[in-house]
């Protein structure tokens, strides 16, 4: 069963391991990740951000007693477990497939990620129109017809970032 936890981004790694001793080495965590790559003063920087925050999914059978979630909740670097994770389990597993089918080979997620939509804004977190927004003219198979004022042009949607806004 999964159940989503908000941690201190600091103490993740001592969480973990904490999770894993007190429910046993069959736990499973996932943190679905971007990667944004800007170009400032002419070189790439590269920053990595959890695309929830500070949540994270954690699979594990021994979930399903509600006692086993108040024994972890003293666990270090642990916030609180979101309730009503039981009702939850098949939106939880469609989120984490789809995001797990969007992953490039590194692990990030990528544009596919997006449903995206025609006359919708979207804003770049990479390549030269970097923090610019555009609009969603025609989309294809692989590329997009978009707008950024008076400007139309056709990217391909796996060179460039973005995100709705």
């Amino acid at each position: 069963m999964w159940t989503i936890i908000k941690f201190e981004k600091k103490k993740l790694s001592s969480l973990k391991s904490d999770l894993e001793k007190k429910l046993g080495a069959n736990c499973k965590f996932y943190v679905p990740k971007l990667l944004f790559k800007r170009y400032i003063k002419n070189k790439w920087a590269k920053k990595e951000f959890n695309l929830l925050g500070d949540y994270l999914f954690c699979f594990n059978e021994k979930f399903n007693d509600s006692k086993v979630i108040k024994t972890i909740n003293y666990a270090r670097g642990l916030k609180y477990v979101l309730q009503g994770f039981n009702q939850s389990q098949n939106e939880i597993e469609e989120f984490i497939e789809k995001c797990k089918t969007s992953e490039d080979p590194e692990g990030y997620i990528s544009e596919q990620f997006y449903d995206l939509k025609i006359n919708s804004n979207y804003k770049f977190f990479s390549g030269p129109f970097t923090n610019s927004i555009f609009k969603i003219i025609q989309l294809q198979k692989n590329k997009i017809k978009i707008l950024m004022g008076n400007f139309n042009t056709t990217i391909n949607k796996k060179d460039y970032l973005f995100q709705p806004i």
